[in-house]
């Protein structure tokens, strides 16, 4: 009697991607931030991340339009709350600005998984957080700290710079009247610090987080080390997606059902093109 041959894998069944196994290694520390390779970076490589988002947007473009909903959805709120209460909308939009990054976990999952040559799923992408949460929620912090002092800066900012609580609602054209530039000044001033550093420790680190078997403080020193050694090509990346959310700003916050899912596989790719794995 031969014997009995194993059955033939199904070639129709749909791939899925594997488990992973990154929450049971979230406490392996990881290399020092300083042994970790940074490769060099041209000013040309912006465009070719943002090009390789774009193909991940296209890929899987009802994953993406629903995180641009997300962002929409958080512009919509920020407006609503200047029109009520414009004293707190510098301090929310910060919080915001912190929410991003957070949110495009799944968009950084998406990528992730197009990479491995896996089909992504929403659920999947919604809960890539679990994977590394502890590591996370500690770079979360520690991120929640400094909004809660770019807030408590821009609130002392507004205070020294009217003599009482001036009438803003509802018109920015009352903000950016020439009679407040000493306030315009100070609060950028003061908004370009913090977000610059927010951008600097953040900008490769939660897909680094996601991706690999590292601590929250690896993460941002390498992300840090990545704005100190690459400093023109970085600037130039934030000043890319600065212009290109402003400009999805203007059509009712639209434009952020595209333009931000693109930038966050487009992150993705940025992390993947300057660390070396």
């Amino acid at each position: 009697m031969n014997p009995a041959e194993p059955p033939s894998p199904d070639a129709a069944a749909p791939i899925t991607p594997p488990a992973d196994d990154s929450s049971s290694r979230d406490e392996i520390p990881a290399d020092s931030a300083f042994a970790i390779g940074l490769r060099p970076l041209s000013f040309a490589d912006p465009f070719r991340w943002l090009a390789a988002g774009w193909r991940d947007f296209r890929r899987a473009p009802l994953i993406g339009l629903f995180f641009g909903a997300c962002f929409m959805l958080m512009g919509w709120c920020l407006l609503g709350v200047y029109e009520h209460a414009p004293i707190y909308t510098l301090a929310l939009s910060a919080g915001f600005l912190l929410m991003g990054p957070f949110l495009c976990l799944g968009l950084y999952q998406v990528s992730r998984r197009l990479q491995q040559g896996f089909q992504p799923r929403l659920l999947d992408c919604l809960t890539a957080w679990r994977k590394r949460m502890s590591q996370i929620a500690i770079f979360g912090t520690v991120l929640l700290i400094l909004e809660m002092i770019w807030g408590r800066a821009a609130l002392v900012v507004f205070a020294v710079s009217f003599d009482g609580m001036p009438d803003l609602s509802g018109s920015l054209v009352k903000l950016l009247n020439p009679e407040n530039l000493g306030f315009i000044v100070a609060y950028l001033g003061v908004g370009a610090f913090f977000a610059g550093l927010i951008y600097a420790v953040s900008v490769v680190s939660i897909p680094m987080l996601l991706d690999r078997p590292t601590d929250a403080v690896t993460a941002g020193l390498t992300s840090l080390r990545l704005v100190l050694t690459q400093t023109g090509v970085m600037l130039f990346w934030g000043a890319l997606i600065t212009v290109l959310v402003v400009l999805a700003l203007l059509p009712g916050f639209a434009g952020l059902l595209v333009v931000g899912p693109v930038l966050g596989h487009a992150s993705w790719h940025a992390y993947r093109a300057a660390v070396v794995e």
